[in-house]
């Protein structure tokens, strides 16, 4: 058993009872309170271990070990918001059953406090790595990325590396991401206001309208919920790379108004029922997912922001013809290009390598639809910490990782570090 497990668990606790999903900003906390207060405490962690920090504006900030060519190690400290459906505290960060349980266990707090203590126990064996690896913790990876285009202002990444904030036994490729706005007119709205989801790479999991009139007998048939003079629409958050493992909030609620009004039922057949094949484009990466996450009603037309996860093989301009086709007015709020890597190109084969010496299976490297900071680098994979058919847990209810995977992820991270440091 690693002799930091112990350690590992305590300091997993104590980051996830910070609330660090984006909130107010400030010059100096640029990302809100909660995402500054966990920056500081895993950088004060990594100065009582005796490792070099750097704090850049509480955009992100780094752990140094060694000297020579840089190999990264990119990991990220905010989290989507908690959701509804709770059964333990969020953000108590508690042991139950053999797991830690809060936002953040698994994506991605509990990852990097292990990625810290692996450095920390190959430090203490003396090991003298022949490249500087840099342990780096971003603040705005669920919403936006402007702790990495902060780095890249008054730092310089690494080339190589990897971020342990997805699945093993290794991913060679992502899809592309792009967050679109579209813009549906509803003249005569049979509502007075409209709104739901928290960001855009979380199924809605609650929506919420004024109806002008109410129909119980439609109520009842959605599994609506009437609240004085709101219509409520509960459903269970996913993340928005695997939106068939939730239950959208947003369609039942646009369902009740559907009936009598065609363009609030085109809406639904163009985004939910996906009556023009957009979701029809796949490749050895996987298949197209069109995720509606975010709905606002706002001057006359109903505002969905949609998360699109593409074919690491497609291009950027086939999702904008595929999106042609609602013909209704969107826009481009963010797009992160996909990333593709041979399966035996030299740090993936390194990798997999761990991967088969702790589990005794021999494997192959996996696609994902979700997206990394690994494609922040120019030859970055991510590598775990979710294993084959673990309960998907991330951007749900009930996040947790158990004791007996940070004690694999401690021993695994320890040989990749040294594997790729030595």
């Amino acid at each position: 058993m690693p002799i930091y497990l112990t350690e590992a668990v305590e300091k997993i606790c104590e980051s996830i009872r910070f609330d660090s999903s984006i909130a107010t900003r400030s010059a100096k906390m640029p990302f809100g309170k909660g995402a500054h207060a966990c920056l500081r405490h895993f950088l004060s962690l990594a100065e009582s271990l005796g490792f070099e920090t750097h704090d850049y504006g509480g955009y992100i900030g780094e752990a140094v070990f060694g000297e020579g060519e840089e190999l990264g190690i990119l990991c990220h400290l905010d989290v989507v918001p908690a959701g509804d459906g709770w059964t333990k505290d969020p953000f108590g960060g508690i042991v139950e059953d053999g797991k830690i349980w809060g936002r953040g266990a698994v994506d991605d707090k509990g990852p990097a406090v292990c990625v810290l203590y692996a450095m920390k126990a190959l430090k203490d064996e003396g090991f003298v790595p022949k490249k500087k690896i840099k342990l780096i913790v971003g603040c705005n990876e669920e919403s936006g990325w402007g702790c990495i285009e902060h780095y890249k202002k008054v730092a310089k990444l690494p080339e190589t590396g990897f971020s342990p904030d997805a699945d093993f036994p290794v991913i060679y490729a992502e899809k592309g991401i792009l967050h679109v706005r579209l813009h549906f007119p509803v003249r005569h709205a049979p509502f007075l206001f409209l709104a739901g989801g928290k960001t855009a790479n979380m199924v809605c999991d609650y929506c919420e309208a004024t109806p002008r009139s109410v129909s119980l007998k439609r109520v009842q048939e959605l599994g609506l919920e009437v609240q004085g003079k709101k219509l409520v629409s509960r459903g269970v958050s996913a993340h928005a790379s695997t939106p068939e493992l939730g239950k959208n909030a947003i369609l039942p609620m646009l369902l009740y108004f559907s009936k009598r009004n065609p363009e609030i039922s085109a809406l639904v057949d163009g985004l939910f029922r996906d009556v023009y094949g957009i979701t029809d484009q796949s490749d050895e990466t996987g298949k197209l997912t069109l995720s509606p996450d975010i709905i606002k009603y706002r001057k006359g037309e109903l505002q969905v922001l949609c998360d699109i996860r593409y074919p690491a093989t497609m291009e950027l301009s086939k999702v904008q013809e595929l999106l042609s086709r609602l013909n209704v007015k969107y826009e481009m709020v963010s797009h992160q290009p996909p990333i593709f890597h041979e399966k035996n190109s030299p740090l993936v084969t390194a990798l997999l390598s761990v991967y088969e010496k702790h589990t005794g299976e021999k494997a192959e490297p996996v696609a994902i639809g979700g997206g990394t900071y690994a494609r922040a680098l120019k030859n970055g994979v991510a590598f775990g910490p979710e294993m084959p058919g673990d309960e998907p847990v991330v951007h749900r209810p009930d996040e947790y990782i158990t004791i007996e995977r940070v004690r694999l992820l401690l021993e695994m991270y320890k040989d990749a570090i040294e594997l790729l440091a030595k």
